[in-house]
């Protein structure tokens, strides 16, 4: 996605805490995009093992809605301030780039709430490399971007987009990128909404986890159906949504299963095939409303 160059960007919505390893034991499993490891570690039949950290399905995706580890961080860095001032500057920089989506996405979810007569409560991304601790456990870039509850932040290791890449097959342009923050922020919207408060421990193909994740890439589909109306970004071409698309499909639980262990489970899904996130975000994307997103009524 291009970014118009003369918009100016919000670093203040994202804390950047790279390069400064903090505490946490656990896994912060769920509600994000990829829960590799626990989807990897549940089709081996293995155990997380660690204190704190259970090995059961409910227990691991409970995580996100229940009680977690406190969240320690160090002092941010005030680079993003200095030089992530403009749209300039997100065609020029990854990390700037994410600063925009990140402004991008809120700055439409705040218009639809205003317009439903409700308050849409902002919530910060948090760059950080390696591990730190958060809300809902530890935060890893095996585990994937994620949103957490209980903090009302979303993590991520920038690093994640590289695995998008190299693990998993997917392009990991910027669309990529803008999916992988528009869907984060989905969670964050069903946050305000109350829907995970139902929790999302439910697994396989017709289970709330997936319902609750498709949702979220639905939500993800709107605000790019919308995305140019905030202001920030220029119009998307036809490669730029198959690049999302493709990001989506690359994070299906069917891929993963059949990468990982040369069979489908679909009764251990947690997020959804390939094609069931490819049509909810289109979905979202072609009605651009957040109506057509109801992912738990009815078949999926």
């Amino acid at each position: 996605m291009t970014f118009n160059d003369n918009v100016k960007l919000d670093p203040s919505q994202v804390e950047d805490v790279r390069g400064r390893r903090v505490g946490g034991r656990g896994v912060a499993a769920g509600s994000g995009l990829g829960l590799v490891v626990v989807l990897v570690v549940l089709l081996l039949g293995g155990n997380l093992g660690g204190a704190g950290t259970a090995g059961d399905l409910g227990s691991l995706l409970d995580q996100t809605v229940g009680l977690g580890a406190g969240t320690d961080v160090g002092p941010e860095s005030t680079l993003l301030a200095s030089e992530c001032q403009t749209g300039a500057d997100a065609n020029a920089r990854e990390d700037c780039r994410i600063v925009g989506y990140v402004n991008s996405v809120q700055a439409y979810w705040i218009g639809e709430f205003a317009a439903a007569g409700e308050r849409y409560e902002p919530a910060r991304t948090r760059f950080f490399s390696g591990a730190m601790s958060s809300g809902c456990g530890s935060a890893t870039t095996e585990v994937g971007p994620f949103y957490c509850p209980n903090d009302g932040y979303v993590y991520i290791d920038l690093g994640f987009f590289d695995e998008l890449r190299t693990r998993f097959g997917a392009q990991a342009g910027p669309f990529a990128q803008a999916y992988v923050i528009a869907h984060e922020y989905g969670h964050h919207v069903q946050d305000l909404l109350g829907i995970l408060d139902a929790g999302t421990s439910q697994a396989g193909a017709e289970g709330r986890s997936v319902r609750t994740e498709l949702q979220a890439d639905c939500l993800a589909g709107v605000w790019a159906g919308n995305a140019v109306g905030t202001g920030y970004l220029l119009p998307l071409t036809d490669a730029q949504i198959a690049d999302g698309l493709d990001a989506a499909a690359a994070v299906g639980d069917d891929r993963i299963q059949q990468q990982i262990q040369g069979r489908v489970s679909p009764e251990s899904w947690t997020h959804g095939s390939s094609a069931q996130r490819q049509r909810w975000f289109t979905t979202g994307y072609e009605t651009g409303t957040s109506d057509r997103c109801d992912t738990f009524s009815g078949g999926i």
